[in-house]
């Protein structure tokens, strides 16, 4: 894997999360301003929407997405075995001198 598919993997991941929540949002809001899910008290109904969609987008992101998310794990576990392994050649380098 390259570095620029590792990026782009986080990123993709990372947009369709915003969109999930994104998504949640605008029909959450519409939920409210139609009636069907009570209103904030006072100015407060633009963070309740968003706090009802912070609590809705979180386990539909963990179903949805579960496969980017895994791909994304791999490749951080795949990094991070590289990096131990410049580690211990670097280790075991400075042994030899």
């Amino acid at each position: 894997m390259t570095a620029t598919t590792r990026s782009t993997a986080a990123l993709k991941y990372t947009l369709m999360r915003i969109g999930v929540f994104a998504g949640c949002f605008v029909v959450l809001y519409a939920l409210v301003y139609v009636g069907l899910i009570p209103r904030g008290l006072g100015e407060s109904n633009a963070l309740w929407v968003l706090l009802l969609s912070i609590v809705v987008s979180a386990p539909l992101s963990f179903v949805l997405l579960r496969r980017q998310r895994e791909a994304m794990s791999e490749q951080i576990v795949e990094k991070v075995g590289q990096a131990k392994a410049r580690l211990e050649a670097n280790r075991t380098q400075e042994d030899g001198v």
